[in-house]
């Protein structure tokens, strides 16, 4: 759809004069635009203010003043449309390496804006890299082996696999600038930096080893073509010809590496203005074949072949295709008589094979209407050894063949099969980057890039296919399957049929092979150097730096270091599949990031080609995926396996970048139809696990106070639910933003060192109590939200400025009763231990008092998943009250754990109601006065202290004075005492044991009481006995009591007997777990009469008194755990 544009001038009605005042305010708003502090990429858009400080200046006038206050942040359009204008994405290539100034003071260069159209640009790069060494080198023997069809299914496959690629690459390229970095660029930023570095460094071992490939192919027609007497190693024996070979190729091989280096790190501009004439070589010898062809149809060319029987001779060392020849009337053996017999004599014992059969001479190429392309249809497999032989001529077998594969025959020196000619083939494909690589040089890349790699990739596509048929067409099938034209005197075979001469043939490849060797040498250190300077792989850091200039030398040096590699296999077929499965990894990546893309359907994904489809770029992938796998299994998962592991490495140590990139979108997409079809009703029990929301405090620093908290989250969430970490800030969002932001960043600190994996939120509140009630209503998103809050004990709530530290904490445990959330308090988490430390043999003792939902037996299993508490076992003790049955309960305690496969020991303990002590009477009173004081007084928080330490002074000398009483009257109330010491026996914790323990005495202080002090269990008269000598008693201990301190009789009785429960509860938690690692505990509700709030804190206190650590729990009112599977 056409837009138009209108561009209104705006006179200044004050005049084009501004004072240096505005042009100071104006500059200084400027200096203090700052960004997020996340790199991003160079950009001329909104927010990118590096580069406005120097155009401080750019506002002028007062008409536009209505946006004067937002011109730092959002330019004028003007300003705008004129840093579009002089945007460039052309980084510094090689062009400028060599050209730069190098006095560092000097002035730069001015960059030309580029000028490349689709032709040089795109096409020809491509073509030039398209065409290569396995044209000239292997795909007559391939089509020979292979057969025309099979081998029209090799070149179908690989074509299609990379114009699908094309496809996919044309849509990334043209949604948006494309920066110099082709393939890297494009596949970093659209599946993010682990698949982007991963995919990088397998491009790039690619092109290395594409190096090694060709520098191979140079050596081989230099020494089998050119010189073959250059050759350092010479076989003497015909076994000996594959190894001679080999090591010929490592030695040359590597001189030429080195040379071809040296090349490249003294002068790259001259391979670059050399790329022209290697190109040239290519269309030249293109041309040739095409020629030879026509000419054939006319004109054969004369290359004989030598057939014994119908074995193919291997005719280097013989002239005549001759048993015998006749020489002035005398018959005389030839040099092939001497190859296949013991001597020259005509009566010597020949081979018998050789005797069997006649020599007979055909011609290499019939030409294009000689009808050879029916016998050249179907395949030719064979062994390693094989002799190549043509079925259509008549022989006489051989009784004993085994040794005739060192008689001077050709042979097959692999063993052949379609799988391995697919991934000899597919490097002949690769090189439909070149034009996305040289986007930096393009007038106009989104149009360029696609016609040129599409059209490059359809032209090379129809060459293969037509040499491919016209190959099997002109060449007899025994010359295609000779791989080094032994049987026509040491000939390329492609060679043969092209015109004027082969040399042409043989001349223009190795040029060709010369300059995609240097082409690979100069591309693959620059796309390191990109890899090393994104910063995403740590270790590559070093490659990113070079000369002073820019060069690549330490890349470069790596580069010839992997390639030697490929030299030292020296074979070309065992190269081959190697850098195809690179290539493939790469070409699979490029179609995924395009599918990705486009199912997203992202806003910013608009490309300029249109012709594209998420189905076409899937075929693509799974083509990828399949030729890996069909090529060569072993060297996929090989591949496959670097790639996952440099992602991994990238995913846990590279730095984290954000581009923007597909992998994020998808992960979205994932995360939002998750949460639409996750139900919003409470799981099923068995799918329970503690989505925790932590509850942190912050110092004045805005540092977290209790780092153990997020310790003790990472051990807990073996669960793998949520976590959610959140603070409160009191105040407004417009004055402490910046306070909230630092916040933020010191809690994810402080979980990335706690190793807690979740999510941060800073919530900003008029006050605290509506944060934390924000917090809990609204943390979480659809069914991903938290089930359990977490919060630490409030240790300071006595000496708080205001009453508000402790109403909060319980008004949170009111809240999260009445949203359902379980709730956990830890108290001294600060001693709590670190994720570094490992807790040696100990238990977990959870005191089980009430039914909570199964939440106090899934913690401990929870955190005994994790390596801190692993060593730990688990106890778990009960509370049975005096009508109770204790062996029933322990029994019902242990089938229950093990219906929950549950590991535990299993301990009931006996609690009755025994009087109330005068200790509890004095802490009922001292908590009831201190209560009265605190409403009744508005006092500072000094004297406040200083009040409550005199009320406590005042308390611990009326305990002292009692017990100087008790003692002085014990001889006149021998009785009474007596009386009082059967219950101080009764309020001891009564233990059942299992049957198997032996007899159990339970220590204290008074010798006389300890034979006593033991009741294996509550029995029917020992119950009525009980009852009537407490009712019998009761009435005269209580006077006693009141007797003692008159103001006791005055007590909330409420409050005496919950803190007589809190002290008798602690009494038994402290006997039994007092040395446990972690003690988890029932916690108490709070009062439904919000006037007994700090008298709770106080219950608390004393219950969890003389304990180190403690994990007070509140189960949410529902099922956490199942004995069901």
């Amino acid at each position: 759809m056409p837009t138009n544009f209108t561009v209104v001038p705006v006179k200044d009605a004050r005049g084009a004069q501004r004072s240096p005042t505005e042009d100071n305010v104006l500059r200084e708003e400027d200096e203090e635009a700052t960004g997020d502090g996340v790199p991003k990429e160079n950009s001329p858009f909104i927010n990118n203010t590096d580069n406005d400080k120097a155009n401080s200046n750019s506002y002028d006038g007062t008409n536009m003043a209505l946006f004067e206050e937002e011109m730092d942040s959002h330019p004028m359009v003007s300003s705008l449309l004129n840093k579009l204008a002089n945007y460039t994405n052309l980084t510094q290539g090689a062009h400028e390496h060599e050209e730069a100034d190098e006095d560092e003071g000097a002035k730069k260069k001015a960059v030309k804006s580029p000028q490349m159209g689709t032709f040089m640009g795109v096409y020809l790069p491509c073509l030039q890299n398209i065409l290569g060494v396995i044209l000239f080198l292997r795909l007559t023997w391939i089509v020979g082996t292979a057969g025309i069809l099979e081998s029209l299914v090799i070149v179908g496959l690989c074509c299609s696999c990379t114009m699908l690629t094309a496809i996919s690459m044309s849509a990334i390229a043209t949604n948006g600038v494309v920066p110099a970095g082709g393939s890297y660029y494009m596949i970093s930023r659209s599946l993010g930096p682990e698949f982007g570095g991963a995919v990088g460094l397998c491009f790039y071992l690619g092109t290395t080893f594409a190096g090694s490939m060709y520098i191979l192919g140079t050596i081989e027609i230099l020494l089998t073509y050119i010189v073959p007497k250059a050759a350092i190693f010479v076989a003497t024996k015909k076994e000996d010809e594959v190894a001679a070979l080999l090591n010929n190729m490592r030695v040359y091989g590597t001189c030429c590496l080195a040379l071809m280096a040296v090349v490249v790190f003294v002068g790259v501009k001259y391979v670059n203005k050399l790329a022209l004439v290697f190109l040239a070589c290519v269309i030249l010898s293109i041309l040739a074949i095409y020629a030879g062809v026509i000419k054939s149809i006319f004109e054969p060319p004369d290359f004989p072949v030598c057939m014994l029987g119908n074995r193919t001779l291997h005719n280097q060392k013989f002239d005549k295709c001759l048993k015998t020849e006749v020489i002035d009337n005398v018959t005389v053996s030839t040099a092939l008589w001497e190859m296949f017999c013991e001597s020259a004599h005509l009566n010597a014992t020949c081979n018998p094979y050789f005797a069997s059969n006649n020599v007979t001479e055909i011609q290499g190429i019939p030409g294009l209407t000689s009808g050879v392309i029916s016998e050249n249809l179907w395949s030719a497999y064979a062994p390693l050894g094989t002799i190549v032989e043509d079925p259509e001529e008549v022989s006489v077998p051989a009784l004993e063949s085994s040794r005739d594969k060192y008689m001077p025959y050709v042979v097959n020196d692999i063993t052949t099969f379609f799988t391995l000619l697919v991934g000899i083939y597919f490097p002949s494909v690769t090189g439909i980057m070149a034009g996305s690589n040289r986007s930096g040089d393009l007038r106009d890349a989104q149009r360029s890039i696609p016609i040129g790699t599409i059209l490059a990739i359809a032209t090379t596509s129809f060459i293969y296919v037509t040499c491919v048929v016209l190959f099997g067409a002109c060449i007899e099938g025994v010359l295609l399957r000779d791989k080094f034209g032994d049987s026509v005197k040491g000939n390329l075979v492609i060679g043969t049929l092209s015109w004027p001469s082969p040399w042409v043939i043989v001349i223009g490849s190795f040029f060709s092979c010369c300059g995609a060797g240097l082409q690979s040498l100069t591309g693959a250190p620059r796309l390191l150097q990109a890899i090393a300077r994104d910063g995403i792989v740590p270790f590559l850091q070093v490659f990113g730096h070079g000369k002073a200039n820019g060069e690549p030398t330490w890349a470069l040096l790596l580069t010839a270091g992997i390639c030697e590699i490929g030299i030292l296999i020296a074979s070309l077929d065992s190269v081959a599949p190697i850098l195809s499965m690179f290539f493939l990894m790469c070409y699979l990546f490029v179609n995924l990031a395009c599918a990705v893309q486009t199912l997203l359907r992202t806003p910013n994904w608009r490309p300029r080609f249109k012709y594209y489809h998420w189905t076409l770029s899937f075929l693509g992938m799974s083509l990828c995926l399949a030729i890996m796998f069909i090529s060569s299994w072993y060297y996929a998962i090989v591949a496959m396996a670097i790639a996952g592991c440099i992602y991994k490495y990238i995913e846990y140590r590279g730095a984290e970048k954000e581009w923007g990139d597909g992998i994020r979108g998808l992960s979205l997409n994932a995360a939002r139809y998750a949460l639409i079809r996750l139900e919003d009703a409470p799981p099923h029990t068995k799918n329970w696990r503690p989505q925790v929301l932590v509850l942190l405090n912050l110092d004045s620093d805005q540092s977290v106070k209790h780092p153990r908290l997020l310790s003790f989250t990472t051990q807990l969430k073996a669960g793998k639910g949520l976590t959610i970490v959140a603070n409160v800030l009191e105040g407004t969002y417009l004055t402490k933003d910046a306070e909230a932001k630092r916040a933020e960043q010191n809690i994810k600190s402080t979980m990335a060192a706690e190793r807690t994996k979740g999510f941060c939120h800073v919530v900003i509140s008029s006050n605290l109590r509506d944060g934390v009630s924000h917090l809990i209503q609204a943390a979480g998103l659809g069914g991903m939200k938290h089930n359990t809050v977490l919060m630490a004990w409030p240790g300071t709530w006595k000496q708080a400025n205001d009453p508000q530290s402790w109403k909060n904490f319980i008004e949170t445990i009111r809240e999260t009763t009445a949203t359902h959330h379980a709730l956990l308090v830890a108290k001294n988490v600060d001693s709590f231990p670190t994720n570094q430390e490992r807790l040696g043999e100990g238990t977990i003792d959870v005191w089980w008092v009430v039914h909570d939902g199964g939440m106090l037996m899934l913690l401990p299993f929870l955190l005994r998943q994790h390596k801190v508490w692993r060593k730990c076992k688990m106890r778990i003790f009960t509370v049975a009250q005096l009508d109770d049955n204790s062996i029933q309960m322990k029994k019902d305690l242990q089938m229950f754990l093990y219906h929950l496969r549950l590991d535990a020991e299993v301990e009931v303990v006996e609690m009755h109601d025994n009087d109330i002590s005068a200790f509890t009477y004095e802490k009922t009173l001292m908590m009831e006065q201190r209560s009265q004081m605190l409403k009744q007084m508005q006092l500072s928080r000094t004297e406040r202290e200083r009040e409550i330490q005199s009320i406590t002074d005042e308390s611990r000398s009326s305990i002292r004075r009692k017990h100087q009483q008790a003692a002085g009257s014990s001889s006149q109330s021998q009785s009474r005492h007596s009386s009082t010491a059967d219950d101080n026996q009764e309020d001891e914790a009564q233990l059942i044991h299992d049957r198997n323990t032996a007899s159990h005495t339970v220590i204290n202080d008074k010798a006389d009481a300890a034979p006593e002090r033991v009741h294996m269990t509550w029995t029917k008269d020992k119950l009525f006995t009980e009852r009537r000598h407490r009712e019998c008693n009761a009435n005269v201990a209580v006077r006693d009591l009141f007797n003692m301190k008159p103001e006791w009789e005055s007590l909330n009785q409420s409050n005496v007997r919950r803190m007589h429960t809190a002290v008798k509860l602690n009494e038994v938690v402290v006997n039994k777990s007092q040395g446990a690692h972690l003690v988890l505990l029932n916690m108490p509700g709070p009062p439904k009469n919000r006037g007994g709030d700090e008298n709770y804190m106080e219950f608390l206190e004393v219950l969890l008194e003389g304990l180190n650590r403690v994990l007070l729990v509140r189960g949410g009112g529902r099922e956490v755990i199942t004995i069901y599977s």
